[in-house]
């Protein structure tokens, strides 16, 4: 059973698929461990560590993924990349497979079995292999400390002999993961703090940071959460009214993070042109949707745009701002959900089809795609 964990090709992906420690560990299930040369050199992690844990180095891709039973993966391969699977292999990454059905379907050609992380449900034993919320976590840290870089004041209440200065005003849109973490990091830099969010349970969580909760709580608003705890799309009606209090609260914020996401569908605009045009020159706003589409209007991904004097900030891959960390927990991620494919006894491949897991994740099978949501249309 050989696991193999290239060098990501993306020009912005800082991260690994695997780390010394998960390295250690899929050996002890009964794996070999190829990883290519220089794969974790950008999140900290040298060749040497890869082999003194225990694995093998291989000089290219085309070394690395030569008859690998299991490929580890943080994006969706290439197309130069899949052609280096052997048939039947099994892909495990973030695969990102809404919009580019095409890709999926390339992946089904091939023959791989491909497993896209970020279906995993939310389930209790699923929470260990939960990609998205190991990353979203990083990326709302990271959000407050690329926001108060960019600010050029400081973020808490400070009193000298010179006079007070006053504590920054942050207001986050979106109390996810990424969204709660925001608020407890902005908390803890001093920061005053606000946040909304479309599903009723996040006050409750806000509140619970010390940040007040700003929505228009009416009885759409209580409706606005789905089984699967993800937030809902709203109604023109309610999305009017939402504006129009955000509007009114945004102008007085120092930094505005905007969090929201749902899956399978492009990111809500939440913020306007003028609503960016009202915060004061000097204000920072970190659009964490950006790659998505964006909820900021006017914010372009991998830069940082200027808009009337306030600084509109889109970075690219955000928990790849933090590669070692992110790293550490997205392998971790990666190394439950292997487990789940491997019968420890035998220390072989066995995959229960049946598993909730293994059908929420599974996208191509034998040639074709069988994940329901990402069938071709006729």
């Amino acid at each position: 059973m050989l696991v193999a964990v290239p060098t990501e090709i993306l020009p912005d992906e800082s991260r690994v698929a695997a780390t010394p420690e998960t390295v250690k560990k899929l050996i002890a299930l009964g794996a070999t461990v190829r990883v290519q040369a220089g794969a974790g050199v950008a999140s900290g992690i040298l060749d040497a560590d890869y082999e003194t844990a225990g694995a093998t180095i291989a000089p290219n891709a085309a070394e690395t993924l030569s008859g690998a039973d299991i490929v580890l993966k943080v994006r969706r391969p290439e197309e130069a990349e899949i052609a280096l699977l052997k048939n039947g292999a099994i892909l495990i990454g973030i695969l990102d497979p809404y919009g580019h059905e095409d890709a999926i379907k390339a992946l089904a050609t091939a023959g791989i079995l491909a497993f896209a992380t970020e279906l995993t449900p939310r389930i209790t034993r699923a929470q260990v292999m939960d990609v998205l919320s190991s990353q979203a976590n990083l990326a709302g840290y990271r959000a407050v400390i690329d926001a108060a870089a960019e600010y050029g004041r400081a973020l808490p209440m400070m009193m000298t002999a010179a006079g007070t200065v006053p504590a920054a005003r942050i207001f986050v849109m979106g109390a996810g993961v990424a969204g709660l973490q925001a608020i407890a990091t902005a908390r803890r830099l001093g920061a005053i703090v606000t946040a909304t969010d479309v599903r009723p349970a996040a006050k409750e969580q806000v509140e619970s940071l010390g940040a007040k909760f700003i929505a228009v709580e009416d009885d759409e608003f209580k409706q606005a959460e789905t089984s699967g705890g993800y937030a809902r799309e709203m109604s023109d009606a309610y999305k009017q009214k939402q504006a129009e209090l955000v509007a009114a609260h945004i102008a007085k914020q120092d930094i505005v993070i905007t969090t929201a996401l749902i899956p399978g569908r492009p990111a809500p605009r939440l913020v306007s042109d003028a609503m960016v045009r009202s915060l004061k020159p000097g204000s920072v706003i970190v659009d964490l949707a950006v790659e998505r589409g964006g909820n900021v209007e006017g914010a372009k991904a991998g830069e940082v745009v200027l808009i009337n004097g306030v600084k509109v900030v889109g970075h690219h891959n955000v928990p790849g701002r933090l590669a070692a960390t992110a790293s550490t927990l997205y392998a971790k991620n990666l190394l439950a959900f292997v487990e789940q494919l491997i019968n420890k006894e035998a220390k072989a491949i066995a995959i229960n089809w049946d598993d909730e897991i293994i059908k929420a994740t599974a996208l191509t099978r034998d040639g074709s795609v069988i994940h329901p949501a990402f069938q071709p249309t006729a």
